[in-house]
């Protein structure tokens, strides 16, 4: 048995996909009111996501459920004790990170999350769950936010925040991902930047897509 799979975390977790399973209708039914190429520009954008991000405060913008399993089983398998996250939202991949440190014996989670409700509906959740005291939950941008009291050695990046500034995020955060790290990218498909610097093998990472999705890498620079 693991953290991920007993209460409270399995139960939360249950409800939490259920609900965001609920408002998938919405949430796209709103999506689809912005234009294409609006939505594109937005996404990529390193300062207008505000905008898009901002009309979705109420969502929770879930990995789905292959990928929280995923997370948890990557953190686990590398014996992962200090992890970043890139985009909280209502904690759902924290929720997944922060039971693989329970089980790992520990270690802390530093997350990030710009937009003030979420913050508060994350660290709901994670009292819940029972991982709080694992997690540091920083509110404001993150370009901000990770670039002060961060550990020397970083185990494991999840970028799951606006898709503009991943490569801006990487970068601020290369020079203490230890030779090993996981790096997973979601939807990464909308940063080509950042995907042409971790598949450049001269870069120092080792990439590949995983899944429809998600750009899994390693540091080994």
């Amino acid at each position: 048995m693991t953290t991920l799979t007993t209460s409270p975390v399995a139960a939360l977790l249950t409800r939490l996909f259920r609900q965001a399973e609920a408002s998938a209708a919405e949430l796209e039914h709103l999506v689809a009111a912005i234009p294409e190429a609006e939505q594109a520009r937005l996404i990529q954008s390193k300062t207008e996501y505000r905008d898009l991000y901002g009309q979705l405060r109420d969502f929770p913008l879930a990995v789905s459920p292959e990928t929280g399993q995923l997370l948890y089983m990557l953190a686990r398998s590398s014996n992962a004790r200090s992890i970043v996250e890139f985009g909280t939202s209502f904690a759902i991949s924290t929720l997944h990170l922060a039971a693989a440190l329970r089980d790992n014996g520990g270690g802390r989670l530093i997350t990030c999350e710009f937009e003030p409700s979420k913050v508060e509906q994350a660290r709901r959740n994670l009292q819940e769950g029972g991982v709080l005291d694992l997690v540091d939950i920083r509110e404001g941008d993150a370009l901000h936010t990770l670039r002060h009291d961060l550990p020397e050695q970083i185990d494991l990046l999840l970028l799951d925040g606006a898709k503009g500034l991943y490569p801006d995020i990487l970068a601020m955060l290369e020079s203490r991902l230890r030779p090993g790290a996981l790096i997973i990218a979601d939807n990464a498909d909308y940063s080509p930047d950042y995907l042409a610097r971790v598949r450049n093998v001269t870069a120092g990472y080792l990439s590949v897509p995983f899944a429809d999705d998600v750009e899994l890498s390693m540091r080994i620079g």
